[in-house]
């Protein structure tokens, strides 16, 4: 096998987002080249300048015109990780997609032992456990346990380098920041995960994206994820029970009140008032979930029209391509 050319079949797409990374792209695509040329797969590289400002552009227009290989991408403005990966995807052209930072904290040089269990049919997504000494190891393990314990997944490290076969793109739901949960999405979804140990390095230019302001956004995330994964395809079972245990409860505190009143005489407002709000709060949850079901159910027929519009553009393709 060899590294891809501008046209051809491709086995193995690696997805590279990049931002503000000028200084880091030379030597990664120079790594990239060494480490694909003799891999037992046709490979390219495809990478995402995502509203970069030093340079980035200009810097892959010239290694584009050096490598054939290589092709890029451009976002005129910041979208994030996760609107990168998708650019990238939709101009990869291989079966085998590799997420793969430009940073230079993960080498290519193992992106072959990353792709292998997919390339042989013993996995669907291969997620990388980040080995070495790592400065956000504390918090990194905190959202792996949690992860772990919420979605029940077997993979030690979510937030890595990760290989995945295109399906999985194109089904599983990439909205802003949840690259970190693809693997537990996937997961959810039926699709087999593996791991393999990538090692971290030192960043060797530029500067990290990412802060402590980026925990709460995380948490958030998780819990939405969550939500999704429990209740997108019933959410009546989220409001419709919450809105109901409501309700009931402010019936039983109606009654309750009903004695104290013609029981004993006393008249209780802040009583009345928890009434009110139980009973509307519980109609309202209750309303919400009719709501939900009724999204849920377009949802489900969009992704069946977004399958069957797959499936056709797949025969159409290999007809093409018998013609």
């Amino acid at each position: 096998m060899s590294l891809a050319g501008a046209k051809g079949p491709v086995d193995v797409s690696v997805l590279v987002p990049a931002k503000d990374e000028a200084d880091n792209l030379p030597e990664f695509v120079r790594l990239a080249a060494a480490a694909l040329r003799d891999a037992p797969f046709t490979a390219e590289v495809v990478v995402v300048d995502d509203g970069s400002a030093d340079g980035t552009a200009q810097v892959l227009q010239e290694l584009a015109a050096r490598h054939a290989f290589l092709r890029f991408e451009r976002h005129r403005s910041r979208q994030g990780i996760a609107e990168a990966l998708r650019t990238a995807g939709l101009a990869a052209r291989g079966d085998v997609l590799v997420f793969y930072p430009a940073d230079l904290q993960y080498l290519p040089g193992e992106i072959p032992t990353l792709v292998a269990p997919i390339l042989a049919g013993d996995a669907d997504l291969v997620t990388g456990a980040k080995q070495g000494p790592y400065p956000k190891a504390f918090v990194s393990g905190i959202y792996n346990r949690l992860c772990r314990r919420v979605f029940g997944v077997a993979v030690t490290d979510l937030n890595s380098v990760k290989a995945y076969r295109r399906e999985i793109m194109s089904s599983v739901p990439l909205r802003p920041d949840w690259h970190r949960f693809f693997a537990v999405i996937a997961s959810a979804q039926g699709y087999r995960l593996a791991e393999r140990p990538v090692t971290l390095h030192a960043r060797r230019a530029g500067s990290s994206k990412f802060g402590i302001g980026r925990i709460p956004v995380g948490v958030m995330d998780l819990l939405s994820v969550w939500f999704q994964l429990r209740f997108g395809r019933k959410p009546m079972l989220f409001f419709g029970v919450t809105g109901t245990m409501l309700f009931l409860l402010g019936f039983l505190a109606g009654l309750a009140a009903l004695i104290v009143r013609f029981g004993f005489g006393v008249g209780f407002r802040p009583l009345l008032e928890l009434i009110s709000v139980l009973v509307i709060s519980g109609v309202a949850l209750f309303g919400f979930g009719f709501i939900g079901e009724l999204l849920a159910g377009q949802r489900e027929e969009i992704g069946e029209l977004h399958r069957a519009i797959q499936g056709l553009t797949a025969e159409l393709t290999r007809h093409r391509d018998e013609r």
